[in-house]
């Protein structure tokens, strides 16, 4: 849930005539979810987004799944890929998934000349490096390092990238990603408690209205495919929206950790949460003040769940043998903890410099074949002394 935001003219009334100077009414268009009860925003735009020239099918998508089925601790150095190519979404290079969430990478160098929507899913992106500007029908968003992208399905949107090196992870979700139910009040405003705020949350800023016929391509996932529409007009044509509907960022920097006197369990660490997974942000942060307490992590089972962490810095207090970029993935059904030595080191500590994005999924996560070049086949041992 995030808070109702406005930009360009709208009418003072929802669902009325608006003209335009030339006498004719704007296009109006309801964007949201779960039908008419989920949040929603109105856009007013100059054309018919329905004005479709053309539509045809470019390819199916399949990710293989690992053909070795060993339950097993694993360790995925995905940025070492060299696999990955020029556009951010249609380059895309899987690493794991299941029925609700998928999870890639990407390294764009190149800005993408079509526009792309995601009609299967939300998408979380994740900047790991680099910077630009999401452009949308709802505006400009610029993003910068550290920064989570939530952009809800079905909104057309394409990157300007400004920075050297780009390095993006993806997670696409079935479901509805929102904040966490328990920092929300009965009226959706974050609580106070909460580790983040809306001030922390950044909309859409600029409106750029596009007036500009032509024929511009939209690359569109739905239904295990990428298709091609070619729309008679530019889709930045809109002249004022509002509502609840529309990408925005959160930037890792701004959660504020949650510290005791004890270590804390992982959900005080919760950021995101779907229908099928919670996204949980790692950060700088004091240790536990217990006099006797051990800031590491202590062994446990994650029963009903698989966790899979993405790590931002090749620093983690738990950890040997990660890298800038690593992912572990450690699932339901075994368990872990610090590797050794790493309990009695974290004793007497006061603080650590990690960053990391953890994934709960509460359904088993499957690797994917195009993943295995990257992995260190060494971690499941790792913990023997």
């Amino acid at each position: 849930m995030v808070y109702y935001h406005k930009l360009g003219k709208i009418p003072p009334k929802r669902h009325t005539a608006f003209r335009q100077k030339n006498g004719s009414i704007y296009q109006e268009q309801l964007m949201g979810n779960l039908g008419f009860n989920g949040i929603k925003s109105l856009l007013y735009s100059l054309r018919p987004p329905t004005a479709l020239k053309s539509v045809e099918r470019i390819k199916s998508l399949h990710w293989d799944i690992d053909p070795d089925p060993t339950l097993r601790l694993r360790h995925l150095r995905p940025h070492r890929l060299q696999n990955t190519g020029a556009s951010a979404v249609i380059d895309r290079v899987p690493l794991v998934f299941n029925n609700d969430i998928a999870v890639s990478i990407a390294k764009p160098f190149v800005e993408d000349q079509f526009f792309y929507r995601n009609g299967e899913g939300d998408e979380v992106v994740f900047v790991t490096e680099g910077e630009g500007i999401l452009e949308s029908q709802f505006g400009e968003l610029d993003f910068r390092r550290g920064d989570y992208l939530v952009i809800p399905r079905g909104i057309i949107h394409r990157y300007r990238l400004t920075g050297n090196q780009n390095i993006f992870l993806v997670i696409e979700s079935r479901g509805y990603v929102r904040t966490p139910k328990r920092y929300r009040n009965e009226h959706g405003q974050l609580l106070e408690n909460a580790p983040f705020c809306e001030r922390d949350i950044r909309a859409p800023a600029l409106l750029n209205t596009r007036d500009i016929e032509g024929e511009f391509e939209i690359v569109v996932k739905s239904r295990n495919a990428l298709q091609r529409m070619i729309l008679t007009h530019h889709p930045f044509d809109t002249v004022g929206w509002d509502g609840f509907y529309y990408p925005w960022a959160f930037n890792i920097s701004d959660f504020e950790p949650i510290t005791g006197r004890i270590h804390q369990p992982p959900t005080v660490h919760q950021t995101f949460e779907s229908d099928g997974f919670v996204i949980c942000s790692f950060v700088p942060r004091l240790f536990d003040y217990h006099p006797d307490a051990i800031p590491a992590p202590y062994n446990h089972s994650n029963v009903g769940s698989d966790e899979l962490l993405y790590y931002c810095c090749d620093e983690f207090m738990s950890r040997k043998g990660i890298e800038f970029g690593s992912i572990t993935l450690h699932p339901d059904g075994m368990p872990h903890g610090p590797h050794p030595g790493k309990a009695e080191e974290s004793i007497g500590k006061k603080s650590t410099k990690e960053e990391a994005v953890m994934i709960d999924t509460f359904k088993p996560l499957y690797v994917a074949k195009a993943a295995l070049g990257c992995e260190d086949d060494d971690y499941q041992t790792s913990w023997l002394e």
